[in-house]
Protein backbone atom coordinates (compact mmCIF):
# COMPACT_ATOMS: atom_id res chain seq x y z
CA UNK A 1 0.00 0.00 0.00
CA UNK A 2 1.54 2.92 -0.86
CA UNK A 3 2.04 6.36 2.03
CA UNK A 4 -0.47 8.43 0.35
CA UNK A 5 -3.24 5.63 0.22
CA UNK A 6 -2.73 4.41 3.78
CA UNK A 7 -2.71 8.14 5.07
CA UNK A 8 -6.75 8.13 3.64
CA UNK A 9 -7.49 4.43 4.71
CA UNK A 10 -5.85 5.77 8.52
CA UNK A 11 -8.55 9.23 7.99
CA UNK A 12 -11.83 6.97 7.18
CA UNK A 13 -10.24 4.04 10.29
CA UNK A 14 -10.56 6.94 12.54
CA UNK A 15 -13.91 8.52 11.65
CA UNK A 16 -15.40 5.07 11.88
CA UNK A 17 -13.98 4.45 15.54
CA UNK A 18 -15.17 7.77 16.24
CA UNK A 19 -18.46 7.71 14.85
CA UNK A 20 -19.37 4.08 16.53
CA UNK A 21 -18.18 4.96 19.53
CA UNK A 22 -20.47 8.43 19.61
CA UNK A 23 -23.53 6.50 18.45
CA UNK A 24 -23.31 3.61 21.50
CA UNK A 25 -22.84 0.87 18.48
CA UNK A 26 -20.09 -0.92 20.89
CA UNK A 27 -22.89 -1.06 23.91
CA UNK A 28 -24.62 -3.97 25.15
CA UNK A 29 -28.37 -3.85 23.54
CA UNK A 30 -29.50 -1.09 21.18
CA UNK A 31 -30.42 2.20 22.39
CA UNK A 32 -31.56 0.42 25.63
CA UNK A 33 -33.26 -2.38 24.86
CA UNK A 34 -32.05 -6.39 24.28
CA UNK A 35 -32.22 -6.13 20.54
CA UNK A 36 -28.51 -6.01 18.60
CA UNK A 37 -27.43 -3.93 16.08
CA UNK A 38 -28.60 -6.19 13.19
CA UNK A 39 -32.00 -6.90 14.98
CA UNK A 40 -32.45 -3.31 15.00
CA UNK A 41 -31.51 -2.87 11.52
CA UNK A 42 -34.06 -5.71 10.69
CA UNK A 43 -36.79 -3.74 12.72
CA UNK A 44 -36.40 -0.73 10.86
CA UNK A 45 -36.17 -2.11 7.24
CA UNK A 46 -39.48 -3.99 8.41
CA UNK A 47 -41.35 -0.67 9.89
CA UNK A 48 -40.31 0.75 6.05
CA UNK A 49 -43.58 -1.00 4.60
CA UNK A 50 -46.46 -2.58 5.02
CA UNK A 51 -45.07 -6.12 3.89
CA UNK A 52 -41.17 -7.65 3.56
CA UNK A 53 -40.76 -10.48 1.26
CA UNK A 54 -37.83 -12.23 3.58
CA UNK A 55 -35.34 -12.79 0.82
CA UNK A 56 -35.46 -9.44 -0.25
CA UNK A 57 -34.90 -8.35 3.60
CA UNK A 58 -31.37 -10.73 3.23
CA UNK A 59 -30.41 -9.45 -0.16
CA UNK A 60 -30.82 -5.97 0.92
CA UNK A 61 -28.77 -6.19 4.43
CA UNK A 62 -26.66 -8.76 2.62
CA UNK A 63 -27.21 -11.23 5.88
CA UNK A 64 -26.66 -15.41 5.61
CA UNK A 65 -30.32 -16.59 4.64
CA UNK A 66 -30.10 -18.77 7.60
CA UNK A 67 -28.77 -16.02 9.98
CA UNK A 68 -31.87 -14.18 9.47
CA UNK A 69 -34.31 -16.71 9.60
CA UNK A 70 -32.83 -17.06 13.13
CA UNK A 71 -32.96 -13.66 14.47
CA UNK A 72 -36.66 -13.83 12.61
CA UNK A 73 -37.77 -16.78 14.22
CA UNK A 74 -36.63 -14.72 17.63
CA UNK A 75 -39.10 -12.16 16.50
CA UNK A 76 -42.15 -14.20 15.66
CA UNK A 77 -41.73 -16.45 19.35
CA UNK A 78 -41.61 -12.65 21.05
CA UNK A 79 -44.78 -11.37 18.77
CA UNK A 80 -42.84 -8.74 17.00
CA UNK A 81 -43.40 -10.42 13.74
CA UNK A 82 -45.98 -12.06 11.69
CA UNK A 83 -45.60 -14.23 8.32
CA UNK A 84 -47.94 -15.15 6.03
CA UNK A 85 -47.23 -17.08 2.25
CA UNK A 86 -46.86 -14.70 -0.94
CA UNK A 87 -49.46 -15.39 -2.83
CA UNK A 88 -46.93 -14.77 -5.59
CA UNK A 89 -44.98 -17.39 -4.94
CA UNK A 90 -45.59 -19.80 -2.91
CA UNK A 91 -42.38 -20.85 -1.26
CA UNK A 92 -41.56 -17.35 -0.50
CA UNK A 93 -43.24 -15.65 2.94
CA UNK A 94 -44.29 -11.84 3.18
CA UNK A 95 -43.15 -10.65 6.52
CA UNK A 96 -44.83 -7.52 8.57
CA UNK A 97 -44.55 -5.83 12.19
CA UNK A 98 -47.45 -6.72 14.63
CA UNK A 99 -48.49 -4.09 16.94
CA UNK A 100 -45.77 -4.91 19.60
CA UNK A 101 -43.46 -4.91 16.94
CA UNK A 102 -44.46 -1.14 15.92
CA UNK A 103 -44.46 -0.35 19.34
CA UNK A 104 -40.71 -1.45 20.23
CA UNK A 105 -39.72 0.02 16.55
CA UNK A 106 -41.19 3.37 17.59
CA UNK A 107 -39.18 3.72 21.01
CA UNK A 108 -35.92 2.58 19.41
CA UNK A 109 -36.55 5.19 16.12
CA UNK A 110 -37.63 7.79 19.13
CA UNK A 111 -34.10 7.60 21.34
CA UNK A 112 -32.19 7.15 17.92
CA UNK A 113 -33.79 10.32 17.13
CA UNK A 114 -33.22 12.31 20.71
CA UNK A 115 -29.72 10.93 20.77
CA UNK A 116 -28.45 12.30 17.17
CA UNK A 117 -30.23 15.54 17.98
CA UNK A 118 -28.48 15.76 21.37
CA UNK A 119 -24.96 15.22 19.47
CA UNK A 120 -25.32 17.44 16.98
CA UNK A 121 -27.47 20.33 18.61
CA UNK A 122 -23.77 21.23 20.15
CA UNK A 123 -23.16 22.80 16.62
CA UNK A 124 -24.11 25.76 14.93
CA UNK A 125 -27.10 25.53 12.39
CA UNK A 126 -24.12 26.28 9.21
CA UNK A 127 -22.26 23.66 11.16
CA UNK A 128 -25.07 21.21 11.59
CA UNK A 129 -25.71 21.76 7.27
CA UNK A 130 -21.82 21.03 6.85
CA UNK A 131 -22.07 18.15 8.33
CA UNK A 132 -25.43 16.30 6.66
CA UNK A 133 -23.90 17.58 3.36
CA UNK A 134 -20.73 16.10 4.14
CA UNK A 135 -22.33 12.54 5.28
CA UNK A 136 -24.85 12.43 2.38
CA UNK A 137 -21.54 13.17 -0.15
CA UNK A 138 -19.71 10.13 1.97
CA UNK A 139 -22.70 7.74 1.31
CA UNK A 140 -23.15 8.86 -2.41
CA UNK A 141 -19.08 7.93 -2.88
CA UNK A 142 -19.33 4.73 -1.00
CA UNK A 143 -22.31 3.34 -3.66
CA UNK A 144 -25.52 3.98 -1.96
CA UNK A 145 -27.18 5.07 -4.75
CA UNK A 146 -30.83 4.05 -3.63
CA UNK A 147 -33.56 6.66 -4.16
CA UNK A 148 -33.25 9.64 -1.83
CA UNK A 149 -36.25 10.35 0.60
CA UNK A 150 -39.54 11.92 -0.49
CA UNK A 151 -38.77 14.78 2.00
CA UNK A 152 -35.53 16.25 3.46
CA UNK A 153 -35.65 18.34 7.18
CA UNK A 154 -33.18 21.32 8.02
CA UNK A 155 -33.00 24.42 9.99
CA UNK A 156 -34.76 27.75 9.13
CA UNK A 157 -32.66 30.40 7.05
CA UNK A 158 -33.29 33.67 5.78
CA UNK A 159 -36.58 34.06 4.21
CA UNK A 160 -37.94 31.15 5.09
CA UNK A 161 -40.07 32.95 7.90
CA UNK A 162 -41.73 35.21 5.22
CA UNK A 163 -42.70 31.73 3.09
CA UNK A 164 -44.41 30.18 6.17
CA UNK A 165 -46.51 33.44 6.75
CA UNK A 166 -47.60 33.23 3.48
CA UNK A 167 -48.00 29.58 2.92
CA UNK A 168 -49.71 29.38 6.04
CA UNK A 169 -52.39 31.90 5.83
CA UNK A 170 -53.43 30.63 1.97
CA UNK A 171 -53.90 27.12 3.27
CA UNK A 172 -55.98 28.14 6.52
CA UNK A 173 -58.05 30.65 4.26
CA UNK A 174 -58.49 27.91 1.19
CA UNK A 175 -59.73 24.76 3.65
CA UNK A 176 -60.99 26.65 6.65
CA UNK A 177 -61.65 30.43 5.41
CA UNK A 178 -59.72 31.79 8.16
CA UNK A 179 -59.18 35.60 7.57
CA UNK A 180 -55.77 37.69 7.55
CA UNK A 181 -56.22 38.05 11.33
CA UNK A 182 -54.87 34.45 11.46
CA UNK A 183 -52.19 36.00 8.90
CA UNK A 184 -51.15 38.77 11.79
CA UNK A 185 -50.58 35.91 14.35
CA UNK A 186 -48.69 33.63 12.41
CA UNK A 187 -46.19 37.23 11.57
CA UNK A 188 -46.13 37.68 15.57
CA UNK A 189 -44.75 34.12 16.18
CA UNK A 190 -42.20 34.19 13.54
CA UNK A 191 -41.01 37.48 14.13
CA UNK A 192 -40.80 36.56 17.90
CA UNK A 193 -38.81 33.29 17.06
CA UNK A 194 -36.31 35.05 15.03
CA UNK A 195 -36.14 37.94 17.55
CA UNK A 196 -35.53 35.61 20.52
CA UNK A 197 -34.17 32.50 19.05
CA UNK A 198 -31.99 30.11 21.54
CA UNK A 199 -30.12 27.68 19.01
CA UNK A 200 -29.53 25.41 22.03
CA UNK A 201 -33.31 25.64 23.00
CA UNK A 202 -35.47 26.51 20.26
CA UNK A 203 -35.82 25.28 16.93
CA UNK A 204 -37.69 25.58 13.36
CA UNK A 205 -37.37 22.48 11.12
CA UNK A 206 -38.09 23.21 7.59
CA UNK A 207 -39.37 20.52 5.10
CA UNK A 208 -38.46 20.30 1.75
CA UNK A 209 -39.32 18.06 -1.12
CA UNK A 210 -37.52 18.72 -5.22
CA UNK A 211 -36.10 21.86 -3.10
CA UNK A 212 -39.55 23.43 -2.33
CA UNK A 213 -40.77 24.11 0.97
CA UNK A 214 -44.07 21.45 2.04
CA UNK A 215 -43.97 22.18 5.74
CA UNK A 216 -42.74 23.29 9.04
CA UNK A 217 -42.85 22.80 13.00
CA UNK A 218 -41.42 25.33 15.72
CA UNK A 219 -40.51 24.84 19.48
CA UNK A 220 -40.06 27.37 21.14
CA UNK A 221 -39.18 27.77 24.75
CA UNK A 222 -42.06 28.98 27.29
CA UNK A 223 -40.15 28.32 30.87
CA UNK A 224 -36.83 26.66 31.93
CA UNK A 225 -38.85 23.61 31.95
CA UNK A 226 -41.59 23.87 29.41
CA UNK A 227 -41.62 24.03 25.68
CA UNK A 228 -44.17 24.74 23.18
CA UNK A 229 -44.59 23.03 19.93
CA UNK A 230 -46.31 25.75 17.18
CA UNK A 231 -47.24 26.41 13.88
CA UNK A 232 -47.29 22.82 12.35
CA UNK A 233 -48.51 22.71 8.58
CA UNK A 234 -48.34 19.94 5.85
CA UNK A 235 -48.45 21.41 1.99
CA UNK A 236 -51.32 19.31 0.68
CA UNK A 237 -48.75 18.18 -1.98
CA UNK A 238 -47.10 16.44 0.81
CA UNK A 239 -49.80 14.76 2.68
CA UNK A 240 -49.50 11.11 3.03
CA UNK A 241 -45.71 10.82 3.15
CA UNK A 242 -45.70 10.05 7.31
CA UNK A 243 -44.43 14.04 6.83
CA UNK A 244 -46.38 15.14 9.86
CA UNK A 245 -45.60 12.80 12.11
CA UNK A 246 -42.13 12.88 11.17
CA UNK A 247 -41.99 16.86 11.76
CA UNK A 248 -43.80 16.27 15.66
CA UNK A 249 -41.43 13.51 16.60
CA UNK A 250 -38.83 15.24 15.69
CA UNK A 251 -40.06 18.16 17.94
CA UNK A 252 -40.50 16.36 20.51
CA UNK A 253 -37.16 14.43 20.42
CA UNK A 254 -35.38 17.90 20.64
CA UNK A 255 -38.02 18.94 23.09
CA UNK A 256 -36.17 15.97 25.50
CA UNK A 257 -32.80 16.20 24.64
CA UNK A 258 -32.75 20.08 25.27
CA UNK A 259 -33.47 19.20 28.84
CA UNK A 260 -37.20 20.62 29.06
CA UNK A 261 -39.65 18.69 31.43
CA UNK A 262 -43.11 19.23 29.24
CA UNK A 263 -44.44 20.15 26.44
CA UNK A 264 -47.27 22.24 25.51
CA UNK A 265 -49.36 23.62 22.57
CA UNK A 266 -52.36 25.18 21.59
CA UNK A 267 -54.34 23.83 18.62
CA UNK A 268 -58.18 24.80 17.37
CA UNK A 269 -60.71 21.12 17.17
CA UNK A 270 -61.42 21.46 13.62
CA UNK A 271 -57.74 20.82 12.58
CA UNK A 272 -58.50 16.93 13.07
CA UNK A 273 -55.64 15.35 11.35
CA UNK A 274 -52.81 17.66 13.57
CA UNK A 275 -54.98 16.38 16.90
CA UNK A 276 -54.47 12.98 15.36
CA UNK A 277 -50.96 13.62 15.24
CA UNK A 278 -50.15 15.13 18.88
CA UNK A 279 -52.74 12.01 20.36
CA UNK A 280 -49.88 9.56 18.32
CA UNK A 281 -47.31 11.44 19.87
CA UNK A 282 -48.17 10.65 23.18
CA UNK A 283 -50.04 14.55 23.81
CA UNK A 284 -53.32 14.55 26.02
CA UNK A 285 -56.15 17.04 25.66
CA UNK A 286 -56.19 18.98 29.26
CA UNK A 287 -58.73 21.45 28.60
CA UNK A 288 -60.56 23.51 25.58
CA UNK A 289 -62.54 26.50 25.35
CA UNK A 290 -64.60 28.14 23.01
CA UNK A 291 -63.62 31.27 21.05
CA UNK A 292 -64.09 33.55 17.83
CA UNK A 293 -60.74 34.46 16.10
CA UNK A 294 -59.90 34.46 12.50
CA UNK A 295 -63.68 35.53 12.01
CA UNK A 296 -64.95 31.93 12.88
CA UNK A 297 -66.43 30.57 15.70
CA UNK A 298 -64.12 28.38 17.27
CA UNK A 299 -63.01 25.30 19.63
CA UNK A 300 -59.48 25.83 21.36
CA UNK A 301 -57.57 23.21 22.99
CA UNK A 302 -54.54 23.03 25.46
CA UNK A 303 -52.59 19.79 24.72
CA UNK A 304 -49.28 18.62 26.66
CA UNK A 305 -46.98 15.92 27.26
CA UNK A 306 -44.90 15.27 30.01
CA UNK A 307 -41.35 13.38 30.23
Amino acid sequence: MDTGLEAKVEVVRRFSRTYTRRIGVLRDGLLGTDLSLAEGRILFELAQRPERAAKSLAADLDLDAGYLSRLLRGFERRGLVRRRPDPADGRQSLLALTAAGGELYTLIDDRSRAEVASLIQRLAPADQDRLVQALDQAGSLLGDNRPGPAYVLRPHRPGDMGWIILRQTLLYAREYGWDERFEALVASITAQFIERYDHRRERCWIAERDGAIVGSIFLVRESDDVAKLRLLYVEASARGLGLGRHLVTECVAFARAAGYGRVILWTNSVLHAARHLYEQAGFRLVREEPHHSFGKDLTGQHWELEF
